[in-house]
């Protein structure tokens, strides 16, 4: 064939894009593996960071086995699935349900004697998703910290809720009032000393900062019942 005619042009153009994408298809087959493991132990590691425990990814499987107790998945009503595996629980999917359809993954973690409840997040931000952990102590009113991620919030503005001084905040706040009312945590715009159940905003970022308050609001509502039920357990003893 006369590789100067529009021909062999043609044939060899199809010819390496078909390879190119073989070898695209090869190496995302041969990498999916790794990448899921990677996923699987940032979010470990993102668990501990809410309780105050920084390690590093590679570390995370095990710190993670030494901390966390036990992996709840809770229903509407506040019992266990026993049928559910709460870490394998996807709340982007779960979110799409029907409330009484959905599953709350719920970590109940062991630090030196002090019992940690930790709830997984998701919301909304300013462009997309917003995500995260809060973690509570064994009076399941007093935080004791949190981690916050996005999709695509604006970097120097909304992406500012993943840096330690805005998460720092967070810590020893209240997420029910005097009247024992769940209120979250509230990002304020208010100036002046904050509350129990409020902390400062990210100036510029007044629509992330309602989705981080509307997510955690929203969020802890649905384990209510399995609070209400722990907490009257530890009332009888």
């Amino acid at each position: 064939m006369n590789r100067e005619s529009n021909t062999y042009t043609f044939i060899f153009a199809i010819g390496m894009v078909v390879i190119v994408a073989f070898l695209l298809a090869f190496a995302a087959t041969s990498l999916k593996p790794k990448q899921s493991e990677n996923v699987r132990k940032e979010k470990m590691q993102n668990i501990l960071k809410s309780i105050g425990i920084d390690v590093e990814r590679e570390a995370a499987e095990g710190k993670y086995k030494d901390y966390i107790k036990e992996e709840l998945s809770l229903v509407a009503d506040g019992s266990v699935d026993e049928s559910s595996d709460a870490f394998d629980v996807d709340l982007n999917k779960e979110l799409k349900l029907p409330v009484d359809e959905q599953h709350f993954p719920l970590y109940v973690a062991d630090v030196e004697g002090e019992k940690y409840y930790i709830v997984p997040l998701r919301g909304a931000g300013l462009w997309n998703a917003i995500w995260g952990y809060v973690s509570l102590k064994d009076d399941l009113n007093t935080i004791v910290g949190v981690t916050f991620d996005h999709a695509g919030e604006t970097p120097g503005l909304g992406a500012e809720i993943t840096q330690p001084w805005f998460q720092a905040q967070f810590e020893g706040k209240k997420i029910f009032d005097e009247s024992d009312e769940l209120v979250g945590v509230r990002v304020s715009k208010s100036s002046g000393a904050k509350g129990e159940n409020e902390v400062d905003a990210i100036s510029g970022a007044t629509i992330t900062g309602n989705g981080v308050t509307a997510m955690i609001k929203e969020r802890l509502s649905h384990y209510l019942p399995y609070f209400k039920k722990q907490k009257t357990q530890l009332a009888l003893n």
